[in-house]
């Protein structure tokens, strides 16, 4: 087949195919109407902190709500000094400044959806990481009213990007559905992959490539992603995620 065919089928079956078929799947579920009518209680995925000794990072991500939720997770940052009495949650929000703590559950879902877990590392590691983190969320240079922009970026996935890149040790990656998170402030990119274990090149945000240990191969196009994950052998596809181990 000419390559001048190839790419428009490639294009297809990588992203229109997968985003469509997601969309119709995602039209059947029985999503909250608006936020007042959406269920925002702990998924009661955590222990409660009084009994739960250990210093604890996690990272979560969930679907967003309505027609968004086809496409698109929200990411978020908890954190908790061993003996703490309370965990300490960290995102980005669409509305006043942006930078928000404890503004729900730690493991709440979001717009009714229950969160999966992206990171979690615990005790002495933990203990150790946590200072950075709490530094990286008081550096994050897009934490002022009208920073925030839901796409291409910054928005709450590219903040928790940008923790993960401050603390490499966390080696994991976002969802390929956490759109934002390949958005750089400096517009071309060409480097080290967040987890320091790949390169990674982007146009901002809107176009891009990456291949790394931790990130696998992912390809870009107006912040949708597919790809492969290498290291637990799955594919990343647009609506759908990533689907396999």
């Amino acid at each position: 087949m000419r390559p001048a065919r190839l790419v428009p089928l490639l294009f297809l079956l990588l992203f229109v195919l997968p985003l469509a078929t997601h969309a119709a799947w995602w039209s059947m579920q029985a999503n909250a109407d608006d936020w007042q009518r959406a269920d925002w209680s702990s998924a009661k995925l955590l222990p409660a902190a009084s009994i739960e000794p250990e210093a604890t990072v996690h990272v979560f991500a969930a679907r967003v709500g309505r027609w968004r939720g086809v496409f698109a997770h929200h990411s978020w940052v908890v954190v908790k000094e061993a003996g703490a009495s309370a965990y300490t949650r960290f995102d980005v929000v669409g509305w006043g400044t942006p930078v928000r703590v404890n503004h729900r559950e730690a493991d709440g879902r979001w717009y009714g959806n229950v969160p999966e877990l992206v990171v979690e590392i615990r005790g002495e590691a933990a203990q150790r990481l946590i200072p950075r983190i709490r530094g990286a969320v008081k550096g994050y240079a897009y934490s002022t009213n009208g920073s925030y922009s839901a796409w291409p970026g910054p928005n709450s996935n590219s903040f928790v990007q940008h923790v993960m890149a401050e603390v490499p040790e966390l080696a994991q990656a976002l969802p390929p559905t956490a759109i934002g998170k390949d958005w750089r402030d400096d517009g071309i990119f060409a480097g080290l992959t967040p987890s320091r274990t790949g390169v990674q090149a982007s146009l901002y945000g809107l176009a891009g490539i990456t291949i790394g240990w931790v990130e696998g191969v992912e390809v870009n196009l107006l912040g949708l992603v597919a790809g492969l994950d290498l290291r637990h052998p799955a594919l990343k596809l647009p609506g759908w995620g990533r689907i396999g181990v």
